[in-house]
């Protein structure tokens, strides 16, 4: 068997990958299983992913874990889902201290049941000071919904004049984010075919390169997240600069 690790270039490995998990409903479907089934099975392919990224050197990890909209799915299923997130946090808090992962949320956090909350502020609390890898939990997330709130906290300075109209860049933005604290995303990866990004760090995402594969998020491990890296390192990243321009940076 291909040993994909291995031909994986460390010196242009992408600093911050995203995922969207998404098909563990249709993977269970075809399973004849419920839905829960599949964000049970699920798990198992979150920690190949986190394993992956810290044994080639990925500094960022974040996770599309639950979205603003994933609100209006049926309350049981809801329901199931941050239970399963309370129980896994719990489980996971050893092995994210003995690989040195740090653990970092991003959205609406407040949304969520108060034992979610403070399973989650505990693990944060408890791998601050680790420096492997930052996973980031995307929960309860919107990115537009973030985008709007960066307009509110700024405006509301600009009219306090805490801050001038004219100061407003790229980086007074970026720092009102709710991901102030991470670089910006390289490498986008999508599961089970779909081709959108679903509201998804719209801004952080401007210059990403985008990953889609049909395989559906249960099924997604080491193997397929090395195969995604690969077809990465492929590709030009040119950020608006023709290719004889990268060419010359690069010499």
């Amino acid at each position: 068997m291909k040993n994909l690790k291995a031909e994986i270039l460390k010196d242009s490995l992408p600093n911050h990958i995203a995922i969207i998990m998404d098909g563990n409903g249709r993977w269970a479907k075809s399973k004849g299983k419920p839905r829960i089934f599949g964000h049970k099975n699920g798990i198992t392919s979150v920690k190949e992913i986190i394993e992956g990224c810290a044994e080639i050197g990925v500094n960022y990890l974040t996770l599309y874990a639950f979205s603003t909209e994933n609100w209006n799915r049926p309350k049981l299923e809801v329901k199931t889902l941050m239970a399963l997130l309370v129980s896994s946090l719990k489980k996971e808090l050893k092995t994210l201290q003995e690989n040195n992962i740090k653990l970092n949320t991003i959205g609406t956090i407040y949304n969520l049941p108060e034992r979610a909350q403070k399973e989650l502020a505990d693990v944060i609390e408890k791998t601050k000071n680790n420096n492997r890898l930052t996973l980031t939990l995307a929960l309860s997330y919107g990115s537009r919904e973030e985008i709007v709130n960066v307009i509110k906290k700024i405006s509301k300075k600009v009219v306090n004049k805490q801050l001038d109209l004219e100061e407003i860049n790229e980086k007074i933005i970026n720092n009102h984010l709710y991901t102030f604290s991470l670089p910006d995303v390289d490498f986008m990866i999508r599961t089970s075919g779909e081709k959108r990004i679903s509201n998804f760090l719209l801004w952080q995402m401007a210059y990403a390169e985008f990953y889609f594969t049909n395989t559906l998020w249960p099924d997604f491990r080491k193997e397929n997240l090395f195969n995604a890296i690969l077809e990465y390192q492929n590709r030009e990243r040119r950020f608006g600069k023709t290719s004889e321009q990268i060419e010359k940076l690069n010499e």
